[in-house]
């Protein structure tokens, strides 16, 4: 498995063939408590820097965009009921969906985790 990162603080997980979708723990701390999460359909094609989900906070809105291209293969059912799962674990129980890479030379161009810390370091 190897993670890797977006600018728009977006992580993704490649396992096998599919690439799990998320938000960065930095991106959960700037949107403050996660009240509602609007996740993609199932089937659904992306381009890389799409739209796929919304996340809403009781401060903000904020778009979760597509890392990779590809379909959504499954969708994270429990934000529906639990979206805090998104603040208590963003980088395990608050995944968004799973997505089949269309081209898997797009995931290797996303930040590693050295990349993304010299991003986070550039904004303090």
């Amino acid at each position: 498995m190897s993670m890797k990162y977006t600018s728009d603080h977006e992580w993704a997980l490649l396992d096998g063939d599919l690439v799990t979708v998320g938000i960065t723990d930095y991106a959960q701390e700037q949107l403050g408590e996660v009240v509602f999460v609007e996740l993609p359909e199932v089937g659904r094609d992306l381009a890389t820097g799409e739209e796929a989900a919304v996340v809403e906070s009781v401060k903000a809105a904020g778009e979760v965009k597509a890392p990779v291209s590809g379909e959504v293969v499954e969708v994270n059912e429990a934000l529906a009921d639990a979206p805090e799962a998104v603040n208590d674990d963003p980088v395990g129980g608050g995944w968004f969906y799973k997505i089949l890479p269309s081209d898997p030379e797009e995931f290797d161009r996303l930040m590693d985790e050295s990349a993304y810390q010299e991003l986070l370091a550039s904004l303090d």
